[in-house]
C-alpha cells in the first residue's frame, strides 16, 4: 500500500500567469468638477429663484389642517368590513381595533395624509402622499378593500 501511494501522484495543472498591470496616467479633462464650489453655487440659486413647486404645494394644506381620528393608524391595520349610502351619498364601514368607524368621501385615514376619492361596495379608494427617493412629495394611490369574515 505504501509503494501504491508513493507511485500516486496528484496532476494538477499549473496557474497561469497573471497578466502584466498597465498603469495609466491620470490626465485632468476640462469636464466640469463635480466638487467646485461655483457648481454648489450656482444651483442653490436656481433652487432658491424657483417659486413653490407643486410638491411643496401638495403637503402644504395636509400639514395645516388638523387630523382626524383614523389618521392615527396605518392602512394596513383598518379593515372595510361593510357599505352602505346616507342621504345619497356613499359612506365605508372601517374597523380598526374592534371599533366601527364610517368613512366618507373627503375623510382622511392612514398616516400618509390619506383622503377618501371614491367608495363602492367593495373598497375605498384614496390617493396618500408620500415621500419619493429623492425626498419630493408626491401622490400616490391606495386602497382598502373589503374583508369578509370567516367563520
Amino acid at each position: 500500500m505504501l509503494d501504491q501511494r508513493n507511485q500516486m501522484r496528484p496532476r494538477v495543472q499549473p496557474i497561469s500567469e497573471p497578466k502584466p498591470f498597465k498603469p495609466e496616467d491620470y490626465v485632468e479633462t476640462t469636464a466640469v468638477d463635480p466638487f467646485s464650489k461655483e457648481k454648489l453655487t450656482a444651483a442653490l440659486k436656481r433652487d432658491v429663484a424657483q417659486p413653490a413647486t407643486l410638491t411643496s404645494a401638495l403637503i402644504a394644506p395636509e400639514l395645516a389642517r388638523r387630523k382626524e381620528a383614523l389618521e392615527g393608524f396605518p392602512l394596513d391595520a383598518m379593515t372595510m368590513v361593510g357599505s352602505l349610502i346616507q342621504q345619497g351619498q356613499p359612506a365605508a364601514l372601517v374597523r380598526v381595533d374592534n371599533l366601527l368607524y364610517q368613512v366618507r368621501l373627503g375623510s382622511y385615514l392612514g398616516m400618509n395624509y390619506g383622503k377618501v376619492t371614491k367608495i363602492t361596495e367593495t373598497e375605498v379608494t384614496l390617493r396618500e402622499i408620500v415621500q419619493d427617493a429623492v425626498g419630493e412629495w408626491i401622490e400616490r394611490p391606495a386602497t382598502l378593500q373589503l374583508q369578509e369574515r370567516v367563520k
